[in-house]
């Protein structure tokens, strides 16, 4: 029976010279693979005007991080106008809406007129401007107390042209019969309107001629 060779079976260290030397390229390559491991990194050369380019761009941003944030102006607050209301002797109260130009009206003057009559609680009973349309049938009153009720004359009095009145008016200067104006023609708002003789009205009421 041949023998196997009795060197192969031997660890390389206790083998002859040669095999060491063998073996000593392999050791090598292992040494240079960890070198270049632990190489260190090379930095690269940056210019200095991209370097200061680069420096002035994270100055001016932390800059336009520390300063402060503006709020923005507030609007300017205007006081509310404040509508005064006017009493009258005779319980009329009274809020000019709108002044209006020209010369005052007097008791025995006859004007041309709009208004909206309306409950205390606003709910609508008439008026000479349509609520749809928008188109008025004004009507002409003579201020004269035998004519028209009470109340609406004092209304009326002191007002100038194109001025605007708002005004509640009691039932005792109010529609106390049913012949003063002014009164609808029709029978429904008519009805409506004498319906609610006996309560406070709220008018509107704005002057639009001097006759």
């Amino acid at each position: 029976m041949e023998a196997l060779p009795s060197q192969s079976l031997l660890p390389c260290s206790f083998r002859s010279p040669s095999c060491l030397n063998n073996e000593q390229p392999k050791n090598g390559i292992v040494a240079e693979n960890k070198q270049n491991r632990l190489r260190p990194l090379t930095v690269k050369n940056v210019p200095r005007r991209l370097f200061l380019q680069l420096m002035g761009f994270k100055f001016n941003s932390l800059l336009f991080l520390l300063q402060p944030v503006s709020a923005a102006p507030l609007p300017e607050m205007k006081e509310p106008e404040v509508i005064r209301t006017l009493k009258l002797p005779s319980g009329v109260r009274i809020q000019e809406i709108i002044e209006g130009e020209g010369p005052k009206a007097r008791e025995g003057n006859t004007v041309e007129i709009n208004y909206v009559c309306r409950r205390s609680n606003g709910y609508f009973v008439h008026s000479t401007v349509d609520q749809f349309s928008g188109e008025s049938s004004p009507v002409i009153l003579l201020l004269d107390e035998n004519q028209i009720i009470r109340g609406l004359k004092e209304v009326l009095i002191g007002m100038r042209v194109g001025g605007k009145r708002r005004a509640l008016i009691p039932p005792s200067v109010g529609y106390v019969n049913e012949n003063l104006k002014p009164i609808p023609e029709a029978f429904g708002p008519r009805r409506s309107l004498l319906s609610h003789a006996n309560e406070p009205l709220i008018f509107e009421v704005q002057l639009l001629k001097l006759l």
